[in-house]
């Protein structure tokens, strides 16, 4: 049996392709999220504490901390023999200042690490559930001891790094303090 012309058309998807209505369903979907994502922004922007939110979580980091550590008497010491702006905080103030925030970084990196191994519940019952079938199926227990070497030699000795990064600017700067 032959199918009309009519009949073809109404086959397959009709977001894209034929029936007239849809160019004018396209842009009022459209409109209507930008008019829904426009009264949000509004809200959150009119809300208040809003400027502190913004602040706190929507401003980029700028490694602020690190270059407020360094004395002023540094960036003045670098003009004085003649390097400009851009050179003074290229050459002087940013590697003071990454080395002042470098254990700072690693620690926060550790504290991430463990407590995402803490928080992370649905991947440790994954881990755990899988360690359990392998020990069921060969009767062996060494998968929890993996798992656990595993965490150790990634935490322990980023630890004893950051140990020794704050051990070696501590002593620097005590050094530089008996000048």
């Amino acid at each position: 049996m032959a199918e009309s012309p009519l009949d073809l058309t109404r086959r397959g998807p009709r977001l894209l392709g034929g029936g007239g209505g849809q160019t004018r369903a396209v842009a009022l979907s459209t409109a209507s999220t930008v008019v829904v994502v426009a009264v949000i922004a509004a809200l959150f922007l009119l809300a208040p504490g809003s400027a502190q939110v913004r602040h706190t979580f929507f401003s980029p980091p700028d490694l602020r901390a690190g270059i407020n550590a360094v004395p002023l008497a540094q960036a003045s010491a670098a003009r004085s023999v003649g390097l400009t702006e851009a050179q003074s905080m290229r050459y002087v103030i940013l590697p003071q200042a990454i080395r002042t925030i470098i254990p700072a970084l690693l620690n926060d990196f550790i504290s991430l690490q463990k407590d995402t191994a803490l928080v992370s519940v649905l991947g440790s019952i994954e881990a755990n559930r899988a360690a359990e079938i392998y020990s069921a199926t060969v009767f062996n227990y060494s998968s929890y001891v993996v798992a656990a070497a595993l965490f150790l030699l990634l935490t322990i000795p980023l630890a004893r790094f950051t140990d020794h990064l704050i051990a070696r600017d501590r002593a620097r700067r005590l050094a530089g303090a008996g000048r």
